[in-house]
């Protein structure tokens, strides 16, 4: 009979290794759990004094101690959504080019000033908005906006507010900016995965390359192309200083795009150093909380949807 030797330091080696990445999983749950448990307590006064009238309430008045959380949520929404409807288009466009179109040198290049974009601090994009992008949108874009869009329906109610640079517009300009890199990487990635045999198939039935993109690439990647586009929007929901040198950190309701507003990670970074008493500070803690809800639901939706597009084979 023959002896099976095991070499013990290797059995040792793989034993801690299987159970230090174990231990570390269940403490990144725990972790994200106890961040969950501690703005529920921290936003304990909050949630007592107002409970669900929170969510729809406009009320933002620290002196009469009146908070709700209506016009924040909106301005995280319509920012976050006007970012991806802005980065998307131009996000699929980087990403045909550097896959399909450009020859390999020019679209390496092209990749590596996307990740430069990735790697600029959001400090550094909202000091552009503010001392650049505001003042050429106040100049040149908004005024001609408010003129050709005041007698057509829908877009004079959209197009509407005043022409000061500031305000939800620029906000998702600035914020589709910075999402670019993370949709367009991720979009890379899941047309990379398309089989080179199906494409050539495609070419050599007489298909151009437009109807390579229709027929074959986006059915192929969509459930990994919207899961990229999601977890964009997740990015985009959480963004902070970029948004609180433009966005205009206005409480009240804005009716159009070009008013000022606010998003719940602006109106905490503004006041929780001011914020005095409880409910103050509870209050931008429910704010933290309620923004850790949306985030989550989005990025386990977009996760979950990468992941489909990759158990799948990307066939949807």
């Amino acid at each position: 009979m023959h002896k099976i030797i095991i070499n013990r330091k290797s059995f040792n080696g793989e034993w801690l290794f299987a159970n230090l990445t174990r231990y570390i999983g269940i403490g990144l749950i725990l972790l994200v759990f106890g961040i969950l448990l501690s703005l529920l307590i921290l936003s304990f006064p909050s949630l007592k004094q107002f409970g669900l009238h929170f969510l729809y309430n406009t009320a933002w008045d620290p002196v009469r101690q009146q908070f709700g959380a209506l016009v924040e949520v909106i301005g995280t929404v319509v920012t976050s959504l006007i970012a991806v409807l802005l980065a998307v288009p131009l996000s699929f466009g980087i990403a045909i080019l550097i896959i399909e179109v450009l020859p390999s040198t020019c679209a390496t290049i092209l990749a590596r000033v996307v990740e430069v974009m990735a790697g600029i601090p959001s400090i550094i994009y909202g000091m552009w908005g503010l001392f650049s992008l505001a003042p050429f949108l106040a100049k040149h874009v908004q005024p001609w906006l408010l003129t050709h869009a005041q007698h057509i329906p829908v877009l004079n109610f959209i197009f509407g507010g005043m022409s000061i640079g500031f305000g939800i517009f620029t906000a998702g300009i600035i914020l589709a900016m910075m999402i670019i890199p993370l949709i367009s990487s991720v979009m890379r990635d899941v047309l990379s995965s398309v089989p080179p045999l199906l494409k050539e198939a495609a070419y050599g039935t007489g298909a151009t390359r437009w109807e390579v993109i229709k027929h074959i690439l986006l059915p192929y990647t969509r459930a990994g192309i919207l899961g990229g586009i999601i977890l964009g929007l997740g990015r985009a929901l959480g963004e902070t200083m970029a948004v609180t040198f433009v966005v205009g950190n206005s409480h009240k309701l804005f009716t159009a795009l070009f008013m000022p507003g606010t998003t719940i990670s602006a109106t905490i970074a503004n006041e929780f150093t001011e914020a005095t008493g409880k409910l103050y500070p509870a209050s931008l803690m429910e704010l933290g909380l309620i923004l850790f809800v949306i985030t989550f639901i989005v990025l386990a939706i977009s996760r979950s949807l990468l992941h489909r597009a990759k158990t799948s084979g990307g066939v949807q």
